[in-house]
């Protein structure tokens, strides 16, 4: 008896425990499924993404950086899109790491200007995603959409300009051109992108003999540009010179205008003086002014006047010098006095 007790004891030793097996089991399956919960209802998103989240395939909500909330086993699910990141659209040309630094392609960059020119144009593009949802299922393939529209714009741009236009001093023009165009049809189209910049990365001539024709043309322009800028330094030197000159001219023109009109003030106020006289005694004025003239004709003469009386009184002969002096005299204490009054 006592043998058999042994042996079934360490049967029951050997046979393993279901119970707690099971259990532990159990433990392990609970862990794991507050794991795969722990794992399936929280995402982080970066300072340079928002998340657009669907529940059931709707569009819920959009969130910002950071740990946010979804519900698990495939209730909701996220999309995260890069929105603060500057993309960039190459036409006429790819990057690439060989020496040259990029592969031109000609499918893209040859185009025909507004006078039938033929010419290469390569576009530099930055974009960037304005608005995720829209981005996301407004439309299929929103990338595609944009470049080909850049490219139908830059080719009705560069259409309508010159090839003079397109290879020297229009480049800027046309830039702002591309970019108004397409933000304009962008608008029109909802996308969910937006176009931040447009660059010519280069244009040139399909052959070279026209490319250093051009470049001939780029350098005369300079070279005007630069005679242009030594011209208007030149002229700034001497403007301000030129200017006091004028106006040294202006001034004794003035002094001059007003010395005829002193002059001539003067010369009315002795004619008015002499026909005040003339009034009072015509005779003796005529016979003044003849006296007068005949000393200016004959210069150095000595006129006398003889006083005779027609009643045969005694003769008197008077020098002319004198009788013009006190008459001088005359006509001149007069303006001395109202000169005086008006002071």
């Amino acid at each position: 008896m006592e043998y058999h007790w042994s042996a079934n004891q360490a049967a029951q030793k050997k046979t393993p425990d279901f119970k707690k097996v099971g259990k532990v089991l159990k433990w392990v399956m609970a862990l794991g499924l507050v794991l795969l919960l722990a794992l399936t209802c929280w995402y982080t998103v970066d300072d340079k993404q928002q998340a657009v989240v669907t529940t059931f395939g709707k569009v819920t909500a959009v969130t910002d950086a950071g740990v946010h909330f979804k519900l698990p086993f495939g209730i909701q699910q996220v999309h995260k899109v890069d929105v603060n990141v500057y993309q960039k659209i190459e036409l006429g040309y790819r990057s690439n790491s060989s020496e040259e630094g990029y592969n031109l392609v000609n499918d893209e960059s040859m185009m025909i200007t507004g006078d039938y020119n033929i010419v290469n144009v390569e576009f530099f593009v930055e974009y960037k995603v304005a608005d995720p949802v829209r981005y996301l299922y407004g439309s299929y393939q929103p990338e595609t959409i944009l470049r080909n529209l850049i490219q139908s714009q830059v080719r009705n741009v560069v259409g309508s300009s010159a090839v003079d236009s397109v290879l020297t001093d229009g480049k800027e023009s046309i830039q702002m051109r591309v970019k108004e165009l397409v933000i304009d049809i962008l608008e029109t189209y909802d996308i969910g992108l937006t176009l931040v910049d447009v660059k010519i990365q280069d244009s040139e001539p399909p052959t070279t003999d026209v490319i250093e024709a051009f470049k001939a043309v780029e350098t005369a322009k300079q070279q005007a540009e630069t005679v242009v800028n030594e011209a208007k330094a030149y002229q700034n030197a001497k403007l301000p010179d030129a200017q006091a000159q004028a106006d040294k001219l202006i001034q004794n023109a003035e002094y001059l205008k007003q010395a005829r009109i002193n002059e001539a003030v003067e010369q009315v106020a002795m004619f008015n003086a002499m026909y005040k006289e003339y009034q009072l005694n015509p005779q003796v004025t005529r016979s003044r002014m003849y006296y007068e003239a005949i000393s200016s004709i004959l210069p150095g003469v000595k006129v006398y006047i003889n006083t005779s009386g027609e009643d045969g009184g005694v003769d008197m002969v008077l020098p002319l010098e004198s009788f013009v002096e006190n008459q001088t005299s005359q006509t001149k204490e007069p303006n001395k006095t109202q000169e005086g009054s008006q002071n």
